[in-house]
């Protein structure tokens, strides 16, 4: 019923339970995960959690954050694309929320890791998984730069865990992604976000979790697994006027759409 369209369940304070975690997805009604890549060097769990489980699939990828890990070239995401099970590109983006003493000018070797990843994603027309943090209007550049328009040759994508302006919102829909939301919809001082949601189309959203962090209300605090993605559903459920049931079929329709590798 539920999709989480993008988790961790590689990183440790999940992989010890992952049995627990599932059975606690089935009891929920989340019946799919994404489990997200976020370095090289980690690729090999999260590939491996979606061939040991027919409800999981992977994608590869380099988080823009990381910057003491394998730098990936165009033909290392495309060969790990070619494996089973692999479905999408990321996550991918830019983050300059923590410079760090760097400028942005200094942040380069990032933006230059986000278009080989745009590369990638064109080349093997897997759509891409884009992390964008103080850093939305060079995303928005650079993906207009790479060519991805909506056009033919495009390999679009979704925007995760959005928190973002809807003016943002609406560029990312022009130019033919989708908008995800996690459990930050959920919390108190979250209401512009909320706003955002309203305004996002159901037929291009999808809703995530981003565990092991962010888990929504009234888990707020704890560790995140997918098993709480319906509260995020429940929440845009209120905000459209419409039911979870009407949410979690969209959201997962939705899904399909986007990552139409997995039917293949």
């Amino acid at each position: 019923m539920f999709t989480d369209s993008h988790c961790h369940l590689n990183f440790p304070e999940l992989m010890q339970n992952i049995d627990t975690i599932r059975a606690d997805m089935q009891q929920a009604q989340v019946t799919r995960a994404l489990v997200i890549s976020t370095s090289l060097e980690r690729f090999h769990e999260v590939h491996a959690l979606a061939t040991t489980y027919d409800n999981f699939w992977a994608t590869v990828g380099v988080h823009p954050d990381n910057d003491d890990v394998q730098e990936p070239s165009l033909d290392d995401l495309l060969e790990r694309a070619k494996l089973p099970r692999v479905v999408g590109i990321g996550e991918t983006g830019l983050d300059y929320f923590r410079l760090e003493g760097r400028s942005v000018a200094d942040m380069e070797w990032q933006r230059e890791r986000f278009r080989t990843h745009i590369r990638a994603a064109q080349h093997t027309q897997l759509p891409l998984i884009i992390h964008t943090r103080s850093a939305s209007e060079d995303t928005i550049r650079l993906l207009k730069e790479e060519g991805e328009d909506g056009s033919a040759g495009s390999a679009g994508g979704v925007f995760h865990c959005f928190t973002e302006t809807a003016e943002v919102a609406r560029a990312g829909l022009d130019l033919g992604f989708y908008i995800s939301f996690s459990g930050i919809l959920t919390f108190k001082n979250a209401q512009d976000l909320r706003d955002v949601a309203q305004f996002v189309p159901l037929e291009r959203i999808l809703i995530e979790t981003d565990s092991p962090y962010l888990a929504p209300v009234p888990f707020r605090g704890k560790t995140n697994n997918p098993s709480y993605v319906p509260f995020v559903a429940q929440q845009i459920a209120d905000i459209k006027g419409i039911t979870v049931q009407a949410v979690a079929e969209a959201t997962s329709r939705n899904f399909d759409q986007l990552f139409s590798a997995i039917s293949k």
